[in-house]
């Protein structure tokens, strides 16, 4: 019934998070299913400390999915990896529930630290193609991870990160991630910076034209009085 009730639980979590899906029965050939019961197995033999058989299980998912989750790593309820290749899943990390991963996502280390080096991603996180989160810090709950971003440093509950290096440009987001699955409608900082920058030039240029009229003008009242005298 275990079994049963999981396979239940993806269904129903791609059928929310994915659109291409059409019946039920695709679930069965997607990466990111293959890759859940590999990693399940491999997870309870390496609380077993079963370090060897672990890492046998989870290397024969790799070469079947192209994606790697350390038999370390814990993960939580309604977790998907839409298409998967290439992501990376270190052995200290910490996934939250409902928490969503594509293709070429990272979550790793920055070194050989010992002890935790590996993110804690807390619930309802979406992290978009291609992002690298390196280092022992929190994703917080409800927050979006921009593609291509590299994050290396905490980052608060319900925020928005892009760049590289990532950094926070939209705080309080209103949704969850998970109930939009967009990627690509986040704020540019980059853009955003020069829009500010253009602000600052428009009203300088206003202020000298402002300053080069009063001068004239008081050029205009000194010439006035000289003739008066």
């Amino acid at each position: 019934m275990g079994f049963l009730k999981r396979v239940r639980e993806e269904i129903a979590v791609i059928r929310e998070r994915d659109p291409a899906i059409h019946s039920a029965m695709e679930v069965f050939l997607y990466p990111s299913f293959k890759a859940m019961l590999h990693y399940r197995l491999a997870h309870k033999l390496y609380l077993k400390k079963h370090y060897f058989f672990a890492r046998w299980v989870s290397q024969r998912g790799v070469r079947k999915t192209g994606i790697e989750i350390h038999p370390g790593a814990q993960i939580g309820k309604g977790f998907f990896i839409d298409h998967g290749h290439g992501v990376i899943i270190g052995e200290t990390t910490i996934i939250g529930d409902n928490v969503t991963l594509y293709q070429g996502v990272t979550l790793g280390g920055t070194g050989k630290e010992c002890g935790k080096r590996h993110p804690t991603v807390g619930n309802n996180v979406m992290i978009s193609a291609g992002a690298k989160v390196l280092g022992s810090f929190k994703i917080g709950d409800n927050s979006k991870i921009g593609a291509g971003s590299v994050v290396l440093e905490e980052v608060p509950p319900n925020s928005t990160v892009v760049g590289v290096p990532g950094r926070v440009v939209k705080r309080n987001n209103q949704t969850l991630p998970q109930e939009e699955m967009d990627q690509i409608n986040l704020p540019d900082p980059v853009k955003e910076d020069i829009a500010g920058l253009r602000r600052e030039n428009s009203e300088l240029t206003n202020r000298v034209l402002e300053l080069e009229a009063s001068l004239r003008e008081l050029r205009r009242q000194m010439r006035t009085e000289q003739e008066k005298s």
